[in-house]
This record gives C-alpha cells, structure tokens and sequence, in this order.
C-alpha cells in the first residue's frame, strides 16, 4: 500500500502530465516525454527551484499533509451502551445530552478554566493568522476557550519598538492580546503568548507579561507540521531588510547589493524568512521556566512537536519535574500555514502513535505518585467525534484537545459570508437560510440575547462562523458523551473506544472491537 502522494500536490500547484500512469515509488509519469513544459514538481523546481518547497499561494491558504497513516483515530470506534450513568442520576427525564458538562479546569490551582475542552494551540506570525485574528480572537473569547498567539508575533511586527535587544512596545501583539480580553466573558477561556528562540531573545513574553498583563506563556520546542523553525514569504524588499536587522535568517540575503539588483528587476518575488531551531536542554529549560515565574507569568505551558520517542519523554517528564501547567503534543501532519511540503507529509511520529506514547509515559509517572500536569493532543482534529476518542485514548490525564486548521477555516467562512453581505451578493448556497447575519448564523439569536443588540452588532461575522463551528462541537460532543453514559468530561475512560483492526490495537494498547467486554460477557452468561 501506497501511504504517500509525490510529485504532484494541490498544495505545490502541481500535477502529473498521466494522471492515470503514475509510478507509485516516485510520482512520475510512466511516461516522462521530452517537451512536456514541467507541470509536475520536478518540472515546476527546474524553473523555480526551493520555491517549490512550500505550498502556495502563500498567505491565503493552511495546508496540512495529504499523507495516509497506516493508522489514525478512523481505525477506533466509540462503545456506547444502554446501563447506567456517570455524573448524573440515572434517570431517562435526566440523563438527556443537553445536561453533559464540557466545562474543564486545569492549572497548578484548577484556576484556567474552559467551557469546551478544546484550545487553537498555537497561530503565529503567518498572513492567515494575522488577517483572521478578529475572528480567531473575539469568537474563541465568547466561546470560552483558549486561544493561542503563536511564534514572531513582535518580530514580524514593523510597529514593534526594540530597545537595546529588547522589545518595549508592540501594535501586532498588543491587538491581540486586547481583541481577547475584551471579549472574554465570566473568567473564561485564555489567551497564552508562545515564544521561540527569537521571540526569547527580544524578550517578548516577559512584554506580554508586564505590559499586556498576560498571564500564561508558553515554551515552545515546536509542532507537527515540521521539524524546523517558523517561515514566511516575504515580498517587500524595505521589510525583509528590517527582519535581517531583528536578527532572522532571511533568504537571500537582503542586504547583498546582488541580490537587491536582482530583486528589483523581477528575477524574484519573494524572500523567506525563516527562525532558528531551539536547543533543548534540561538545564536551558529549567532556567527559562524559572525566568518567567519570576517575571510574573502565573501559569506556564509547553508545546512540543512530533519529535522522536526520546524527545518526547524529556517533554513529559520536565513538565512534571518542573510543575508545567499544560504540556501540549502535536503529532506528524499537522496544519499549519507555511511548512516545507515534503516535511510536513514525510517526517514525525503520527498522532495515533505518538498520543500513545504520551499515554504510556504519563501513567509511568502517575503510577510513581508523580506531578502530571494536563495534557493536550493535537493533530489533524476537526470534529467532536475526533476529539471524543483523543479525549479517550489519553483518558485520564488528556483535558483538551488542539485544533488550528478548522477553527481558522471557520473563521474564514463567516469572514467571506460577512463580505457577501455587504456587497448584497450572498451566494445562492448559503442565500437559502436568509440574507442577514441574523438569518444566516444559527447562533446569532441566542448571542444577540446574552451580548444585547449593542455588542452584538460589534461582533464580526468572522467572530460569529468560530463560535458557531465550536456550538456544533460542543453539541455533537455532549450527544457521544451522552451515548457513553458520561455527562461530564472526566467519566471518559480508555475504554469508551475500541480498535477496528488489530494493528490499532497492539499500536494504541486499546482492546479490539471483538475482545471488548468479554469477561463482562461472561459473567452475564453465567448469572
């Protein structure tokens, strides 16, 4: 079987000249004819080169591995059942899904507090991110969930004052940051500013901190999509310069008179730039942990990527050596707005695999009576039953799932249908349920109710396509939960799942589908 697709990719703007013929090995044509103008990746890279490498259009797009993993959460089914209860009275009049509680509480004091148990993990500097902010922003505040302001958010900023290395003022991440707070409601939800090596270096959370009043920031070792630092295009000569100065690797060098003659006269479009790798050591870690403690961060985070098993361990046990509040894992294929194609589709630990994993060292930990902070899983989640079954499969120490591509994407649609709007040219697939946002947006009566006509008038369609994506989760979560017998997320066990095949079950340790219950079935037999 065949897992990969090569040489041809929606994502490169690529395909092969016989669509039917294709070696499966390499992704070329059976047939490679001598005058085909390179429609293909080879073809597209002999002209263009390590343009090639990256999805595109750049800034307008996410783009996540088309890689198929030998398994993923498709490979479990979720067990319901017909006994009993958990967390409410057995009771038909009262055990209906619209009573599961989705509220989750994490932090050294239980003090975060979400109403849904999901968080967008990390959206940075990228052009998608910053153009659907409004709506990331105010939709996961009135939600109650977190959100967080990913990697060179301040470097990437023109507007950012840097004094003596050391950044003293933003207009980037102080409108986030604002966007949010401003819209949260009762204490719930939280917004978190994650740093790299650059971000350190110009000390931009101990900024969030004491200037932006964040509370939580997090340590960033990297994420699913890729096994390198964040990158961008960069079409504006005057800004890539700027970035060089700020210390980034920025490709070419725009500093090189070449390569500005160059640039000038169209022989390129765009520069790339790119952050350092970080290099991880215990005592780096432990020292930078105590640095923002002291610096007044109340909660610290960690995020790691789909690193190797050894990589992983150290995540798992300095977060509990040194009391992390949220360790988030991301596997392999992630989404994300900018990653090298071929990495994203050909490198990391799967999340299946990798969420095992984490599994297994947390209950080694937990076993010895050891600290555990909460855990979250990401990748390639979008829907509620995805996230009841990583909910499961990490049960009990997983509190939240990680999702970035949907809610961007869901943001995007209400942002685009707010546009048709205005322009009074609502298409006919969406003019069908009315032509107002009042009329469109399914949750826009309830929200109009609870904000008052004021507010809710302030609040961008962009805003309102997250919130409503995440009341369809938070519905369809709650019905799973219900089926399960488990009205509230802490009764979610490893066993509300089952593999399919038996390779899921000797990868994730979960019984197979025909061994479930077996010696409950026994004894009901013999009773």
């Amino acid at each position: 079987m065949t897992y990969s697709k090569i040489n041809r990719s929606a994502a490169t703007l690529t395909k092969n000249r016989t669509f039917e013929s294709i070696h499966p090995g390499s992704g070329m044509c059976v047939t490679c004819v001598d005058g085909c103008i390179g429609m293909c990746e080879i073809g597209k890279s002999a002209y263009r080169g390590h343009e090639v490498i990256y999805p595109q259009p750049f800034g307008v797009i996410t783009t996540a591995s088309e890689k198929e993993f030998p398994i993923d959460y498709s490979h479990f089914s979720i067990m319901g059942t017909a006994v009993g209860a958990h967390g409410i009275e057995a009771d038909s009049d009262k055990a209906v899904f619209p009573a599961v509680s989705l509220e989750v509480r994490i932090g050294h004091d239980q003090g975060i507090k979400f109403r849904l148990p999901w968080i967008i993990p990390g959206i940075g500097s990228t052009n998608i991110a910053k153009n659907n902010w409004e709506g990331l922003a105010i939709g996961s505040a009135l939600a109650g969930t977190g959100l967080t302001i990913g990697e060179n958010v301040v470097g990437m900023d023109p507007e950012t004052v840097i004094e003596k290395g050391r950044v003293t003022d933003t207009a980037d991440l102080k409108r986030r940051v604002t966007l949010y707070k401003d819209h949260q409601r009762d204490g719930y939800g939280a917004i978190i500013v994650q740093a790299n090596v650059e971000d350190t270096r110009l000390g931009a959370q101990e900024y969030a901190i004491q200037k932006l009043g964040v509370q939580i920031v997090e340590l960033k070792w990297g994420q699913g999509a890729k096994d390198i630092g964040g990158e961008v295009k960069i079409k504006d000569l005057k800004k890539a310069q700027l970035l060089y100065e700020r210390g980034y690797v920025v490709l070419p060098n725009p500093t090189d008179p070449n390569v500005i003659k160059a640039f000038e006269r169209g022989a390129f479009k765009e520069f790339e730039r790119h952050s350092r790798v970080g290099m991880v050591t215990e005592e780096g870690f432990a020292r930078r942990v105590e640095e923002l403690r002291k610096a007044g961060a109340k909660y610290v985070f960690l995020k790691t990527g789909a690193y190797r098993p050894a990589d992983l361990a150290r995540a798992v046990v300095w977060a509990s050596k040194y009391k992390i509040d949220l360790l988030t894992v991301d596997g392999a294929g992630g989404g994300t707005g900018m990653s090298p194609w071929r990495m994203m589709n050909e490198w990391g630990v799967p999340p299946v695999e990798i969420h095992t994993l984490t599994y297994l060292y947390a209950k080694r930990l937990a076993d010895q009576k050891k600290h555990l902070p909460a855990i979250a899983f990401a990748g390639g989640f979008t829907f509620e039953d995805q996230i009841f079954k990583g909910l499961s499969l990490g049960a009990p120490f997983v509190k939240i799932i990680g999702m970035a591509r949907a809610p961007i994407a869901a943001a995007m649609v209400g942002k685009t249908i707010g546009r048709t709007i205005e322009e009074n040219q609502v298409p006919v697939y969406v003019e069908r349920f009315g032509n107002n946002k009042d009329e469109i947006f399914v949750t826009a009566a309830e929200l109009r109710h609870q904000l008052g006509d004021t507010a809710f008038e302030k609040v961008p369609t962009g805003a309102l396509g997250l919130y409503t994506y995440y009341e369809r989760l938070a519905q369809g979560l709650r019905q799973l939960m219900a089926g399960n017998r488990k009205f509230a997320l802490e009764y979610i066990t490893r066993d509300d799942i089952a593999a399919l095949t038996k390779e899921a079950a000797e990868v994730s340790g979960l019984r197979y589908v025909m061994d479930v219950d077996k010696e409950e079935v026994e004894k009901i037999f013999k009773s």
